[in-house]
């Protein structure tokens, strides 16, 4: 007969057991553990504190996926990509998901297009952006020219892994500010900073403040003009992290990609409306000669050899495998009817916004499923006490300031993702209204019919 010990939990009830009347580990290994069961109720109640994901409006992150999509991922857990021995049919896979996005990009027919996936467009912009800074070194050095100079040409719009490239690999940043109304980066502000030093420009397909177009196709063929006068080879690095995945479905006849001459790279974000869970990115180069061969290792102690181009080497397989599952479960048909209706939800949400008394959109919208909206008067309306209140119903709408020289203008974001229904934009404007309510001083009463106190 077993008889239990006063430190046999394997009969209690999970809630009932020792470890939630004690103090839970937070900086040190714990020298004895627990039952599962009661680990995970710890760690999955503290994580209810969390928001709910549906209600995130600030991220572009996809927060659903199919039950079959959970499937694959959970059958995938274990499989590292790079183990390209060990595990050939992800990496085919691997190959297959770049070969698309190359198809969608629209690298031409006669070129060699290339490229990896990351773990997000941080580290595809990196990637993207060392290639180019090699082959300006190449180029220079094989002029007799000095390199010790390079700059980068980018708007104020840009995300913060622009700036990070720039700090952590000693390239000089030369930004073009933002205006009050004027929030892309343009072919004039490109003009007035680029030289023979510059390594590349950054040309951004939805914007992470206003979710707008810089003026790609101008800034391309400024680029081509200076190339016949001057013979400065400048690529065109397209960060499409946000747009990669709309444009193509939504308004295909756009060139924003290898269409146009000088665009060498692009990266994506298959995480965001590329409808794959975090974190995967990826960047694709128009050609393999845009990519110096130098800057690709070839590793063998894993068995067999093995190109890579990463600033990372482990990394999830799962994520790529769910990529490549979307392509197959939705083709080019299901993404379009994917990204017209989100577009269509984002539309709804703007125009139930524009009438909404002291709120402006910012931007057309017309492009990307991004709103954002600045108070018509700041001081009657406080966009960051409206960030706020709106917690009180769970959603989270950030508040922030726009960047140099527009940083005076302070807006809300709300990003619409494929789970973002009709119901709940009518809902989320029902609680705006509200929350609007709240922070809007009341009328002062007429002092005429006011009752007097009682003496």
């Amino acid at each position: 007969m077993h008889h239990l010990s006063a430190q046999d939990d394997s009969h209690t009830p999970t809630y009932a057991g020792r470890y939630f009347d004690r103090e839970v580990p937070k900086h040190r290994v714990p020298a004895a553990g627990m039952p599962a069961d009661a680990a995970y109720q710890l760690v999955h109640d503290e994580l209810e504190l969390d928001a709910n994901p549906l209600l995130n409006l600030a991220t572009f992150v996809t927060t659903w996926m199919e039950p079959q999509a959970n499937r694959l991922a959970e059958e995938a857990l274990n499989k590292n990509l790079v183990d390209q021995d060990e595990y050939p049919q992800s990496h085919e896979i691997h190959m297959r998901v770049v070969s698309m996005l190359a198809d969608l990009f629209n690298a031409p027919s006669g070129s060699e297009a290339v490229g990896t996936a990351t773990v997000g467009s941080s580290e595809a912009i990196m990637l993207g952006l060392l290639a180019h800074k090699r082959a300006w070194q190449n180029r220079r050095r094989q002029a007799g020219a000095a390199v010790e100079r390079p700059n980068l040409v980018m708007g104020a719009d840009v995300h913060t892994c622009w700036e990070k490239f720039t700090n952590y690999f000693e390239v000089e940043a030369r930004v073009a500010p933002m205006g009050d109304g004027d929030f892309v980066l343009s072919a004039d502000d490109v003009a007035a900073r680029v030289d023979e030093n510059t390594i590349a420009v950054a040309g951004l397909l939805g914007t992470t403040y206003t979710g707008q177009m810089d003026e790609l196709e101008a800034i391309n063929d400024l680029l081509a003009d200076l190339e016949k006068e001057h013979g400065w080879h400048i690529p065109l690095h397209i960060d499409a992290a946000s747009g990669g995945f709309i444009v193509p479905y939504t308004q295909p006849k756009l060139a924003w990609d290898f269409r146009l001459s000088h665009v060498r790279s692009i990266n994506v974000s298959n995480h965001k409306f590329g409808l794959v869970y975090p974190g995967m990115g990826s960047v694709v180069f128009r050609d393999r000669s845009d990519l110096p061969e130098e800057l690709v290792f070839h590793i063998n102690y894993l068995g067999g050899d093995m190109p890579n181009y990463s600033l990372n080497f482990s990394r999830p397989a799962n994520t790529v495998i769910l990529q490549y599952y979307n392509f197959l479960r939705l083709g080019r048909d299901g993404y379009r009817r994917v990204m017209e209706s989100v577009m269509e939800n984002a539309r709804y949400l703007r125009a139930g916004l524009q009438r909404v008394e002291g709120l402006q959109a910012i931007g057309a919208g017309d492009t990307f499923p991004i709103v954002a909206l600045r108070a018509t008067d700041p001081a009657e309306l406080d966009v960051y006490a409206l960030s706020d209140e709106l917690r009180r119903h769970g959603w989270i709408v950030p508040a922030y300031t726009l960047p140099p020289d527009a940083q005076d203008i302070s807006v809300l974001r709300m990003v619409v993702k494929e789970n973002f229904s009709r119901d709940l934009a009518d809902l989320l404007l029902e609680h705006i209204g509200e929350a609007i309510s709240r922070l809007r001083p009341a009328p002062a009463r007429d002092q005429a019919g006011a009752r007097q106190p009682v003496c």
